[in-house]
């Protein structure tokens, strides 16, 4: 339902580092770089596996609003490496790999806070 969405970060180089060691584990990387000519000269990059999904923009101020993202994860061990990648990269741990029945019995997910303080989520969906 989602084509894809973007966020505002208030150091984009600070956030392409964090970001690009925690995307890697799932397979996904910076994609594309928007040229500033398109964007007023602010940086805007797009992530994915295919093609860009997850946008991250450099902001004129740091963001006022935390925002929450989950990225689909292809099994338990690709959550457990985004956590640990996020965290290497710099990211805060807000909840470590497991599972979350509340959600439903196979919810197996990871959160990490990135540099501007929003909630980064891995989930896998799938039966271990």
């Amino acid at each position: 339902m989602i084509d894809h969405l973007g966020i505002s970060v208030s150091d984009f180089e600070k956030s392409k580092a964090f970001y690009d060691k925690a995307m890697a584990p799932l397979g996904a990387s910076l994609l594309y770089m928007v040229p500033k000519e398109y964007t007023g000269g602010a940086k805007v990059g797009g992530y994915g596996r295919d093609r860009p999904v997850f946008w991250v923009s450099a902001g004129r101020e740091k963001p006022k609003d935390h925002q929450h993202v989950a990225f689909t994860a292809r099994s338990r061990a690709e959550v457990d490496a985004f956590h640990a990648a996020a965290l290497a990269a710099g990211g805060k741990d807000n909840g470590g790999p497991g599972l979350r029945p509340h959600y439903h019995p196979n919810y197996y997910g990871a959160f990490v806070f990135d540099p501007d303080g929003n909630n980064v989520e891995a989930v896998c969906h799938d039966p271990e």
